[in-house]
């Protein structure tokens, strides 16, 4: 008989081992944009970039933006990297990070540590809820770099004048529950802050480590994993300092390459975890399959 279309459905929730860690990526949400250039390939003709979305199958005049916060169990403490949008923007099909936690097995009250990889609003904003803290038993960390650029605000473009509120709000007022970090610091055992500016002045990616096995945390490293993620060094209008953050990228795509890191990107295609890898001298996205699950 004939039935109904019923919508798209995706999930929201994925784990896998990580040596003796558990990791867990969580979908805040998604939402569709019209429009590439910008914030992509700002400096790019479009030509360019209608060639580029064509030879990799995607359409030339919108993209899906998603976030994808994650969670590690390093067996004796629950760190979240980020806390997604929350109720900051008026949204439906974004700031779902909280509620979908009891889906994947956690409570807000479980996690111990949230360790910021900046402070742009998608990062920031699931920080509270309800007008309290979301996530009341955690201490957080975050750069000593981003805190203290965002707290002088004299650095801050003028298109994040109301993230600089934002931060004020959100933020700043949370210094005496705060680690402040320097690259190389450890969060926890077995997950230390790997520098990674430019995005935000002072944006860290974390790189963990159990056993064998590594993964980097990249946060928006790149935002696109075929915009940004192919062509590091076309500028996009999301960073901060455009000319620092494409250094990041040229020296942490290497590095994740090099290295074949598992790795964790805020707005990579849920679930978020893949690899880098090099196609006739072009990085290319890999996602995860069943790497971990052997």
């Amino acid at each position: 008989m004939p039935a109904p279309p019923l919508g798209h459905l995706r999930p929201h929730s994925y784990r896998f081992r990580l040596g003796a860690f558990e990791v867990t990526t969580i979908l805040d949400g998604g939402q569709v944009r019209q429009g590439i250039s910008p914030p992509f390939a700002v400096d790019q003709s479009a030509a360019a970039l209608a060639a580029l979305a064509e030879r990799n199958a995607l359409p030339a005049d919108r993209f899906e933006n998603s976030y994808t916060p994650a969670i590690v169990n390093t067996g004796k403490e629950l760190v979240l990297f980020d806390t997604g949008n929350g109720g900051l923007r008026k949204d439906p099909a974004v700031g779902h990070l909280r509620e979908r936690l009891a889906a994947a097995g956690y409570a807000a009250e479980d996690i111990d540590i949230i360790a910021f990889t900046h402070v742009h609003p998608d990062h920031i904003g699931g920080v509270y809820s309800e007008g309290r803290l979301a996530f009341p038993n955690a201490r957080f960390a975050i750069a000593q770099r981003e805190f203290d650029e965002w707290s002088a605000g004299s650095k801050i473009p003028p298109q994040r004048k109301e993230n600089l509120e934002l931060f004020r709000q959100i933020v700043r007022p949370l210094a005496d529950r705060m680690t402040f970090l320097q690259p190389g610091d450890d969060v926890v055992p077995g997950i230390t802050a790997v520098g990674a500016f430019g995005h935000s002045l002072g944006h860290m990616a974390y790189m963990l480590a159990s056993g064998n096995a590594t993964l980097l945390v990249w946060g928006d490293t790149t935002n696109h994993y075929v915009f940004s993620l192919q062509n590091p060094d076309w500028q996009v209008a999301f960073d901060d300092d455009k000319t620092q953050a494409i250094e990041t990228r040229r020296r942490i795509l290497d590095m994740a390459a090099t290295d074949r890191l598992t790795i964790i990107g805020h707005h990579m295609p849920f679930p978020a975890v893949g690899y880098v890898e090099r196609h006739a001298g072009v990085y290319r996205w890999t996602p995860a399959s069943y790497q971990h699950w052997v």
